[in-house]
């Protein structure tokens, strides 16, 4: 892209670089989860949220030390820069093992166990969880009377006739990665530039730096919410995110709202902004950021997780575009203060639907996970617990 000789071409390194990363949010976070210790898997599964919160703060960098070049050169620099990073990623696939599901699925036990003993923090530990595995993969062959089972069935037992568990399941991956997007994260960071311009900062420098200062704030956020995940447990920290996210979207609205019927444009409404955009971006690098990747590859069965986990990020993908597409049309008809309130509105509902029907999942292994969807008595117990 960035040798782009034309617009068109410009266009089919996007699509390239689109089915790169449709791959990877996939794929990333349900390999993770499978490779990871119970006690350890919601920290590991964050991990790609917090580098690609790592990999947004070093574009915004990159653009603040590249806006000095002409403008013939520097978006050349910054989408080919972007090659370098991919290359490593490339260059590290090579060095990773298989994950230890897929191999127990396809028979291959003497491979499981050497990836499960590299992965564990003892050869007991190692044995245990390849116990758990066998168990669920044995289940797996016997409900499909075959060994060499690729996917028979799966979207119909999703999609066409799921029970009542699976499809509680269903409804709380694609409702997580629905909120995650409809929170218009993804498009407050394509356009906080517009977002910041609006309330009242022109100077070019002024706006790199700001929006530098609002990623610096979603990554060490993120990186706190990793790090806590697996010991307060996945529901008080989405919560608190998305509840949060409410209040800073809602002052952000005011903010807004104020400024525009403002002539004056006095500096407390622009910090407000500021700080509110801040604090909008950091309540979800806490909760929906990292929780939503956690949650949508730990919860479905082993038999249906990778087209489980796919839909749902599906969902995720189709609402970003469709928010990003729309944010600043819907914005220049109800303005930016309208905007911001009616995504306040849409988190409070999400903070509603997160506590109904999001059980806690902290510490339990991909095995376990199931049986909180089995039962709605006990499913209730437990999220009043």
């Amino acid at each position: 892209m960035g040798l782009a000789p034309s617009f068109p071409f410009l266009l089919a390194g996007r699509l390239v670089a689109g089915i790169g990363v449709g791959y990877s949010l996939m794929i990333a976070p349900v390999y993770v989860a499978e490779l990871s210790p119970a006690l350890t898997r919601g920290f590991l599964t964050s991990l790609p949220e917090v580098f690609i919160n790592g990999g947004i703060l070093l574009g915004y960098i990159s653009n603040y030390a590249l806006s000095g070049i002409p403008q013939n050169m520097n978006w050349r620099l910054m989408l080919g820069l972007a090659a370098l990073p991919a290359i490593a990623v490339a260059l590290g696939v090579l060095a990773m093992p298989e994950s230890p599901r897929w191999l127990v699925m396809k028979g291959r036990l003497d491979e499981a166990t050497q990836v499960l003993i590299r992965t564990s923090e003892t050869k007991e530990e190692a044995e245990l969880r390849l116990k758990e595995i066998a168990k669920a993969a044995s289940l797996l062959h016997a409900s499909t009377s075959s060994n060499n089972w690729h996917g028979q069935g799966v979207w119909r037992e999703l999609l066409v006739r799921p029970t009542k568990p699976i499809r509680r399941i269903l409804i709380a991956a694609i409702g997580v990665n629905f909120f995650m997007q409809a929170s218009g994260n993804d498009a407050v960071v394509y356009y906080s530039p517009e977002v910041f311009r609006e309330a009242g900062i022109h100077n070019k420098r002024h706006l790199v730096g700001v929006t530098i200062l609002m990623g610096i704030a979603k990554t060490f956020f993120v990186l706190v919410s990793a790090l806590f995940l697996d010991r307060y447990g996945r529901r008080p920290l989405l919560l608190l995110g998305s509840f949060g996210m409410a209040i800073s979207l809602a002052a952000l609205g005011f903010g807004s709202k104020f400024l525009e019927y403002s002539s004056e444009r006095p500096e407390w409404a622009i910090a407000l902004c500021v700080v509110a955009v801040c604090s909008a971006a950091s309540f979800f690098s806490i909760g929906l950021g990292p929780i939503t990747w956690v949650y949508s590859s730990e919860i479905f069965p082993i038999r249906l997780r990778a087209q489980g986990s796919s839909l749902a990020i599906g969902v995720n993908r189709l609402v970003s575009g469709l928010v990003a597409m729309t944010f600043l049309s819907i914005s220049r008809e109800i303005t930016f203060g309208g905007m911001f309130f009616a995504l306040a509105g849409v988190m409070l509902v999400g903070t509603i639907f997160f506590y109904f029907n999001l059980p806690e999942t902290k510490g339990k292994s991909l095995e376990e996970i199931g049986a909180l969807f089995e039962d709605e008595r006990d499913e209730h117990q437990m999220l009043l617990s």
